[in-house]
């Protein structure tokens, strides 16, 4: 992570722990004397591909700078039921304290880690693109596509930004999309088709990508049987899961994207034991 990053990531970070601590942790602080040292233990619970190590590293350390956090292994490593994934060494207090917030973020990174990886595994050998959306949890965008990225999948755009994506609402607020405005021309065009009478129309003012929103796999093969050659890439979207998925790579579309990636993701069971 670059040093804007790094600086966002902290304010995310200070936010997690303010959040969750309150004023103080009156608990641990009634019963665990501030002298007392300590080694944990980041255990997984469950088979998962690990993802968010530095940032649990980052949350110890800005609770308390003198923890030494010690990851034994990398983000993206596939790791069996109790496999250790970091050591963390320093005061009682600190550690428990900073402990929730820390397995939040491992837990919740190594699921979308963990399940993009399902997906890209899934529409192995066909050469398509697992994508997520930006149905994400609001301030941890950034995290979440990352961990897309750690489980083997590719990001869509971050922000509105980036593409010009023109999808269904778009199109009832303007009555038609038969004519781009002129500016569309600096940015990578999108658009958003449901059915096979739409997509014909949509080749004509020839955009980048094409999304084929909830088509069937019937209707998505003669889209890209009727599309020119490579151009405009296809992408499928909508109502996409482990069980279909590898019927709609072979389909020949070159993205899927898939928001369940993010807005339904099972946080990976992970815990901190004191050793």
């Amino acid at each position: 992570m670059n040093y804007v990053k790094e600086l966002q990531l902290k304010s995310i970070i200070r936010g997690a722990l303010n959040e969750d601590i309150g004023r103080k942790d009156i608990t641990t602080e009634a019963i665990i004397p501030k002298n007392k040292f300590v080694k944990a233990v980041l255990v997984a619970k469950e088979d998962c591909v690990v993802c968010g190590l530095h940032i649990a590293g980052l949350v110890f350390k800005l609770k308390d700078k003198n923890i030494k956090f010690k990851p034994q292994v990398k983000d993206g490593q596939n790791l069996t039921k109790g496999k250790v994934l970091a050591e963390v060494l320093g005061r009682a207090q600190s550690i428990l304290i900073a402990e929730r917030v820390a397995l939040n973020f491992v837990s919740l990174l190594s699921g979308i880690a963990t399940s993009t990886r399902e997906y890209v595994e899934r529409v192995k050998p066909y050469k398509v693109k697992i994508m997520d959306t930006r149905k994400t949890i609001p301030g941890l965008r950034e995290l979440e596509k990352y961990a897309v990225r750690i489980g083997g999948g590719y990001n869509h755009r971050m922000r509105l930004d980036e593409i010009i994506l023109i999808k269904d609402n778009h199109w009832k607020v303007t009555g038609s999309y038969l004519n781009l405005p002129k500016f569309t021309e600096n940015y990578q065009v999108e658009l958003e088709v449901k059915n096979l009478k739409e997509f014909i129309q949509a080749l004509k003012l020839k955009p980048d990508i094409i999304m084929l929103d909830n088509m069937s796999i019937k209707d998505m093969r003669k889209a890209v049987k009727i599309r020119n050659y490579r151009l405009p890439k296809l992408e499928a979207s909508g109502g996409i899961t482990l069980k279909n998925v590898k019927k709609i790579a072979s389909t020949g579309v070159d993205m899927i994207s898939i928001g369940a990636l993010t807005h339904s993701v099972k946080s990976v069971d992970i815990s901190l034991e004191i050793l």
